[in-house]
């Protein structure tokens, strides 16, 4: 492990031209191209849908106790922080849309943005603990080989003494290789020192030249391997790991004893072009990163353009508010897909954009206040309108009542909304009271009210014995239930306000007998109804006529009754969901009276054909 990422030469480089050694990079560029990149690499590979996944990954690695890779670390804290105000814009943007003034919103703190907070305490504190035992061990290092250096020194006094402890030279030199890294600030001084006592030892060695020779190609052999593998690195697909890979050789080269003279030149100058193939590579990288960062710049710039060019002045409907609230999510959105730009411009540009947006939902809070007041307005004008209804619903000028009525019906479809709050109630009342009117005016439309109530009796007894044959359905015949559905249907009418109630009592239980005998309820009445025509035969010709101008009558005061019943539709414009009951109530009274004006035109027919039977006969006869 060298002690630098600074690529400097070997002891017989050193007089390499300084330009030559400027071209390595710097150790700082070089920590700030692996932690700019390793985020963006774990990125690819690794995807976090949520913060709680980031907070379980950071779990796991506190666990681990060894306080894990700073790039992955820079990585997940990014991932965090981009869910995080992607969650809170959210949370603001509901906050807006559902009619809060922005700047009266306030995040809330939550749990996994707590739980995120205090791992990484813990990882942090681990690690000022690891870089710690680091630097102390960097500090023992630092000893260790300043001790070293202390003996070669002694060693190199005389060339007596170099020869004589030539086996303790290299063993000093293997205890220097198995040191590790000592302080960055005294790295270049040690190894200087170092490799100026090595030299001046070789130097003074009065050994034979074969061994002299031998070391020397020992060390060509292992800087030729190293130069083997950093040439290899020129196709190594992952740029930042070949560069990595490039420092380890670098530090490992230095360690390495020197070649022969004649050869130092040559095998460093290889090994330079090696790593400036690496290092060229590793810089082009970076400028496709920092071009793809401009790329994402112009993109977010176009977008906070696109919201900024908004006109608020053609936003004067809750339509189109809403219409570019939606667009301005989805800008929104397409935001959060672009990556992000230059360390010093994202920051820049978020803030344009979070400007803009915040902006736009200001303006549309404006709006819905401003709107609120004309609201408040329309309150009032149909507030007005209501009382005048329910000034007006006792009254018996049935003609005039009911065209004021009508006006303000009117009226009240020309004035806006009001506060929902209070629309539905508001609704309530108006309908009620135009209800209550034009069903006042029908009742007292009715055709001999004098005899309404005997009517109702009449009917509540036929209704209990029918409710007697559903009781007892098996001994029941049909021939019962078509009488009294015949005696029914010579009931006159009954008070209005108990009318519906009536019928509907009377279709339930003559619906349950009817699917008791297996006969459709239209057809069975219908039967019932001929069967009392063709008794009323014997009585003549007069009785069937009285009947048929009675059911006449009725048949038209049905057909009277829905023509009011559909004006009045025609005067409602439902908007809430009180007014939409009203409207399904008053349609399906016209469609039973529908029903029933159905059945009484089938019972016309009816006497028409047995009124013309007895004609057909004596024609035969003559």
């Amino acid at each position: 492990m060298t002690e630098t990422n600074e690529l400097q030469p070997a002891p017989e480089e050193l007089a390499t031209n300084a330009a030559e050694v400027q071209e390595q990079p710097t150790p700082q560029a070089a920590t700030q191209a692996e932690e700019t990149t390793e985020p963006a690499e774990q990125a690819e590979t690794q995807t976090y849908e949520d913060r709680q996944q980031v907070v379980e990954r950071l779990r796991a690695i506190d666990e681990e106790n060894a306080g894990g890779d700073k790039g992955e670390l820079d990585q997940l804290k990014m991932v965090f922080y981009k869910l995080q105000t992607a969650a809170k814009t959210a949370a603001r943007d509901a906050f807006v849309a559902a009619g809060g003034a922005v700047e009266e919103w306030r995040p809330e703190i939550e749990e996994v943005e707590e739980q995120f907070k205090t791992i990484m305490a813990s990882i942090r504190q681990k690690r000022a603990e690891i870089a710690e035992a680091a630097e102390k061990q960097k500090a023992d290092n630092l000893q260790a080989k300043t001790a070293i250096i202390d003996r070669i020194k002694q060693l190199v006094t005389t060339p007596e003494e170099a020869n004589a402890h030539f086996d303790e030279f290299k063993q000093l030199q293997a205890q220097w290789r198995e040191i590790g890294a000592v302080p960055a600030e005294k790295a270049t001084e040690v190894w200087k020192n170092y490799q100026l006592y090595v030299e001046q030892y070789y130097d003074l060695l009065k050994l034979n030249s074969e061994a002299r020779e031998y070391d020397f190609k020992k060390n060509l052999t292992a800087k030729e391997r190293l130069i083997e593998q950093a040439e290899a690195l020129a196709a190594e697909a992952d740029v930042v790991a070949a560069f990595n890979k490039l420092q380890a050789l670098h530090a490992e080269y230095k360690e390495i004893g020197p070649v022969a003279k004649e050869l130092r030149d040559e095998i460093w100058n290889r090994f330079k072009a090696a790593s400036t193939v690496v290092n060229k590579r590793h810089q082009e990288h970076f400028e496709a990163i920092k071009a793809q960062e401009e790329d994402n710049l112009k993109q977010k710039e176009a977008l906070c353009e696109q919201v900024e060019a908004i006109d608020y002045a053609a936003l004067t409907t809750f339509a189109q508010w809403e219409a570019q609230t939606k667009q301005v999510l989805e800008v929104q959105a397409q935001w959060k897909t672009i990556g992000y730009a230059s360390h010093r411009q994202n920051a820049v540009v978020f803030e344009r954009f979070r400007q803009a947006c915040d902006h736009f939902f200001t303006a549309k809070s404006e709006y819905f206040k401003t709107v609120k007041e004309e609201l408040n307005v329309n309150l009032e004008q149909k507030r007005q309108l209501v009382e005048e209804a329910e000034a007006l619903q006792d009254s018996t000028q049935w003609r005039q009542t009911a065209d004021k009525l009508i006006q303000l019906q009117k009226q009240w479809r020309a004035i806006g909304a009001v506060p929902r709050k209070y629309s539905d109630a508001l609704w309530k009342r108006f309908t009620a009271a135009c209800d209550h009117f034009f069903e006042a005016r029908n009742a007292a439309n009715a055709d001999q009210k004098s005899s309404e109530q005997a009517n109702l009796e009449q009917k509540r007894d036929i209704i209990a014995q029918l409710r007697a044959l559903a009781e007892d359905a098996a001994s029941a015949t049909i021939e019962q239930v078509r009488e009294l559905q015949a005696r029914w249907n010579e009931v006159g009418h009954v008070p209005f306000r108990d009318k519906d109630r009536l019928y509907k009592e009377y279709r339930e239980v003559a619906d349950e007998l009817y699917k008791h005998f297996g006969a459709s309820q239209a057809r069975r009445r219908l039967e019932g109804f001929q069967k009392s025509v063709r008794e009323a035969v014997a009585k003549g010709e007069s009785t069937l006529s009285r009947e048929r101008e009675r059911m006449q009558r009725v048949f038209e005061a049905r057909k009277a009754e829905i023509q009011t019943y559909e004006n009045n539709l025609n005067f409602l414009n439902a908007k809430s969901k009180s007014g939409n009951t009203l409207v399904a109530d008053v349609q399906r009274k016209v469609e039973k009276l529908r029903e029933e004006l159905d059945l009484l035109q089938n019972k016309i027919k009816a006497i028409d054909a047995e009124m013309r039977a007895p004609k057909a006969d004596e024609a035969e006869q003559e």
